[in-house]
């Protein structure tokens, strides 16, 4: 059969096709050009610093959460930050991630405030990274391991004071 005889051929009624009056089917298409909705359409990718910096703020949020990293990594941190183009930052010091594409780990490294519960304090700060990160990437937060570095105590001389989120 030519290529003309092919495409002049009527195709058979059935599901996606209609009656025409000259005896031959239309073709209707429900699909929409692209295919399917335009929000999944593509790719999207997270990176570690970026889950990194969410769940640095929000385990900062949580009282009794005196600093975030071991002492030396603060004091390296507090050069790092005076100098232009300073590796990490300062948000997300203390905060290691590992992003897949549908879940996250994340280890933190923490210095919590003299007098306070050390168990409640992580509790309550991986419940708020991982609302905080589950809420902002969607991805699924897998674990939150806690380290606690250091206390803080009271009449401890400050080396560099954290801002704290009001």
């Amino acid at each position: 059969m030519s290529d003309t005889a092919e495409r002049n051929r009527p195709e058979p009624s059935g599901p996606g096709g209609k009656d025409t009056p000259e005896g031959g089917t239309r073709k209707t298409s429900t699909a929409r050009r692209g295919g399917g909705d335009p929000g999944t359409r593509g790719r999207t990718t997270i990176a570690d610093g970026v889950v990194e910096k969410i769940a640095g703020l929000a385990a900062r949020e949580v009282v009794g959460v005196h600093a975030m990293g071991s002492g030396l990594s603060r004091t390296f941190g507090a050069v790092r930050d005076r100098v232009p183009g300073g590796s990490k930052s300062a948000v997300a010091r203390g905060v290691k991630a590992e992003v897949g594409e549908v879940q996250t780990a994340l280890d933190l490294e923490i210095v919590v405030d003299y007098g306070v519960s050390i168990g409640d304090v992580a509790r309550a700060v991986r419940e708020n990274v991982i609302a905080a990160v589950e809420r902002m990437t969607g991805l699924e937060v897998v674990e939150v391991n806690i380290a606690v570095s250091d206390v803080k105590l009271p009449d401890e001389e400050e080396e560099e004071p954290e801002h704290r989120l009001q």
